[in-house]
């Protein structure tokens, strides 16, 4: 058992590399993941917390055919609870702000309207009225940083009652009350101050909210450039009815009432269980209401705030997907040669536990050890890396929404999903490298393999270009191709990240140069490149140390003939640029697939829309992560011990 124990503390000391290139490559590859995924999380879990405390209602019925009775507004409390309806007057029309006609949503509530503000009660954010002062003849606005239309705390409106009441007539499809062509142009025009900021808890999204002038059926878009193609409102008042002459008080009635259901629980992220409640609430209220021909009834699932955000936080999960796909298979070819090569170098320890009785599944056991030890170390500090990149999602989406407070439920999910996967391909492929390891006998486990031979190219077959290369270039052609597998690998590897990369870069373009304005989007094409870049720099570090361990030998016989150390670095950075460079050709077309699949989720931008300008600055962003492995990599071959190198047996 001290013999085993020794073995084993040996084989940490001796490839503590190899080690940290596991942990590092798990690190980038799982955190970046999970980053994207716990975002989308823990977008869903705040907005449920949301939903849950704001006391937003479900349901926003409005009249078509006049305003509300008595009568109806009584059956309304009574099938949902009369703590959980509200009733009041909204409707959108053009207001005289500034010398110009906007577009705004009036909210007229009052002590008639709203006994407690129990559904949808707005977050006063600042009031210039003193403590106790009437609201009388003033309104509140929306917030200013949540609305295209900046308003501030006494700037003052003018209400023309008259042509409020004719455009809400045509909005419901009636002809105007007669009455109104007998009031004088004027009389029924009301100045109102603007007392305050609030935050209403239906609209937090910042590119605009859809006014109730779009037509019934217009579908509630799910992305901000969609929303340009709707009549948005640049304004929400929330007025008091004192504000309303007293003749135009009863004209108008009661237009709206709100609903909120009275089991909090059933939101859960739109699921099939609350659409279902929707469907069947909604048939109950239009019953209640004499008929659908009577009422519109806007539910969350029209709702422009909570759609396009859960729509968002949906989008950032399948780019998470596809993303997820390209990680792991870096993450698994890079461990695989990792673990495969380290198995191979430690022969001679094999077949000496061998000898001394050790059966094969605890000699394996000692390498599935390193394996779980480094991709667990690596899964911690993934852990870590992905709350700091899901923060930095959710915090870059205050920029198109005011967001609601961050859920302080752990978004894990997607982490424990994708760490499985990490774990389960690295021990697999520890396993099966392990198993051929142990499936030979102890004396062709002692016999040192032999190194590959050589073999001629295919640029050999061209005389009048391999006559014409000097002696390194020729040997630097030959050894690029000596390793095959080494060599697929890093070409796959370096493929995968410039796809990933020039992808990155796509919608960070898309964002910048051709009207995106997203900053969400923007941010997520900057974690993309970034993380992808790292990638590349794992990748290669790792896969070129295992061919500075593998030629050992050979690059002290280099300096034992007199090589300079830049000739020496030159003859590994030769073929590291090679392969970086076939991997880069490799990976351009290979980006078109992650794209496509982008543009789709995204539902914007196509290969067109890219500039000429990203095909050029992807592979540099590749080449510039190359160089800096290159630059770190140098000391360690140039301070290769000559002595010890070449007194290894071959």
């Amino acid at each position: 058992m001290k013999t085993y124990l020794k073995t084993l503390a040996r084989t940490f000391g001796k490839h503590i590399t190899r080690f940290l290139s596991i942990i590092f490559i798990v690190v980038v590859s799982l955190g970046f993941i999970s980053g994207i995924g716990s975002a989308s999380d823990k977008i869903k879990y705040s907005l449920n917390d949301y939903y849950r405390t704001s006391r937003v209602c479900d349901f926003i019925v409005k009249s078509v055919s006049g305003g509300f009775s008595a009568e109806e507004i009584a059956a309304f409390k009574e099938s949902f609870g009369e703590e959980n309806v509200m009733c009041g007057a909204v409707f959108d029309a053009d207001v005289d702000y500034g010398g110009a006609k906007r577009l705004m949503r009036l909210c007229f509530m009052s002590e008639e309207y709203a006994p407690q503000w129990n559904v949808c009660k707005p977050e006063v954010l600042s009031s210039a009225l003193p403590d106790g002062a009437a609201k009388g003849g003033y309104a509140y606005f929306e917030a200013a940083d949540n609305r295209i239309l900046p308003m501030e705390a006494g700037t003052k409106l003018t209400l023309d009652f008259k042509d409020i009441l004719s455009q809400l007539a045509v909005q419901n499809g009636e002809e105007p009350d007669p009455r109104l062509g007998m009031i004088p142009d004027g009389m029924l025009s009301k100045e109102i101050e603007l007392c305050g900021e609030i935050i209403s808890p239906l609209t937090f999204g910042k590119d605009g909210e859809p006014s109730y002038l779009n037509p019934a059926d217009t579908e509630i878009p799910d992305t901000t450039a969609a929303v340009n193609g709707l009549i948005c409102l640049e304004g929400i008042i929330y007025a008091d009815v004192s504000a309303i002459p007293q003749l135009i008080s009863g004209m108008i009635g009661t237009t709206d009432v709100w609903i909120a259901a009275s089991d909090r629980t059933e939101f859960n992220d739109f699921s099939d269980r609350y659409r279902a409640y929707v469907d069947e609430a909604t048939a109950e209220i239009e019953s209640l209401s004499g008929g659908s021909d009577r009422v519109r009834v806007i539910t969350l699932y029209d709702n422009y705030s909570f759609s396009a955000l859960h729509a968002y936080a949906e989008k950032v999960m399948l780019i998470g997907y596809i993303l997820m796909v390209a990680f792991l298979f870096v993450a698994a070819l890079v461990t695989l040669s990792t673990m495969t090569r380290m198995l191979d170098e430690e022969r001679a320890e094999t077949a000496c536990l061998k000898t001394l009785g050790y059966s094969s599944a605890k000699i394996i056991f000692k390498y599935l050890l390193f394996a779980a030890l480094a991709t667990g170390a690596g899964g911690v500090g993934a852990y870590f890396i992905g709350l700091g990149v899901s923060d930095l999602i959710y915090r870059v989406f205050n920029y198109s929404f005011a967001m609601p407070p961050m859920s302080g439920r752990v978004a894990i999910v997607f982490f424990l999903i994708v760490f499985a996967v990490i774990a389960v391909t690295t021990l697999c492929a520890t396993l099966i490298a392990g198993a051929k390891l142990n499936s030979e006998s102890c004396a062709e486990l002692l016999r040192p393999r032999p190194p590959k031979a050589g073999r001629k190219t295919v640029i050999e077959k061209i005389p009048f270009i391999w006559n014409a290369l000097s002696f390194k270039y020729k040997s630097t052609t030959r050894n690029v191709l000596r390793y095959k597998s080494r060599f697929i690998m890093t070409v796959v590897a370096v493929a995968i990240s410039t796809a990933l990369v020039l992808a990155g870069l796509a919608l960070l373009d898309l964002c910048l140069f051709h009207g995106v304005n997203s900053p969400s989007v923007t941010a997520i094409a900057l974690v993309v490149v970034v993380f992808a870049g790292l990638l590349t720099a794992v990748v290669i570090y790792t896969l070129t140390n295992i061919n500075i361990s593998e030629r050992n030998r050979e690059l002290a016989t280099l300096m034992v003939l007199g090589y300079y150390d830049g000739e020496v670095a030159g003859y590994i950075y030769r073929e590291i640029y090679i392969d970086a460079a076939i991997g880069i050709i490799i990976g351009m077309p290979l980006s078109l697939v992650i794209m496509y699949f982008l543009f789709e989720i995204m539902a914007m931008g196509s290969f067109a829309t890219v500039s000429w300008f990203v095909w050029l600055l992807g592979p540099a962003v590749v080449l510039l992560f190359t160089a800096l492995v290159t630059l770190l990599l140098r000391r360690k071959i140039v301070k290769i011990d000559m002595n010890e190198s070449l007194k290894a047996i071959e």
